[in-house]
């Protein structure tokens, strides 16, 4: 499985890339995505809305489950990814690239330390 070592992890799953202009891009990993099954689709309603790290942030729905998505840390929903509007299973074969959920525009960028490395990640989902 791939875990890239320049995102952030959280114990629910959740990835978190802190970009150059200071916007955050949220997804989920590619363990959450196998464990999940085929997704179908992708519900967050929570876009313009300012939320704490922790608060759930959308839900995911496979086949054969649903699945709630936290905010990895604190800030304002910028955008839901428009392509995985239409294309849910990006989540599934593309989620650290164009699968991605939410960019967000943190609060505390420095909530960010708290959160997993890769290798930490790899270690808690037994890669």
């Amino acid at each position: 499985m791939n875990f890239p070592a320049e995102l952030s992890y959280t114990e629910d799953h959740e990835w978190i890339r802190l970009d150059d202009d200071g916007t955050a891009v949220i997804g989920i990993t590619e363990f959450a995505q196998h464990e999940l099954g085929d997704i179908i689709y992708i519900d967050v309603t929570t876009v313009g809305q300012s939320l704490a790290k922790g608060d759930v942030f959308g839900a995911v729905e496979a086949v054969k489950t649903v699945s709630d998505l936290f905010l990895p840390i604190e800030g304002e929903i910028l955008e839901l990814n428009p392509a995985i509007e239409k294309s849910p299973e990006l989540l599934n074969s593309d989620p650290y690239g164009e699968g991605w959920i939410i960019r967000l525009q943190p609060v505390d960028v420095a909530q960010k330390e708290a959160l997993l490395t890769a290798d930490a990640y790899r270690e808690l989902v037994g890669a």
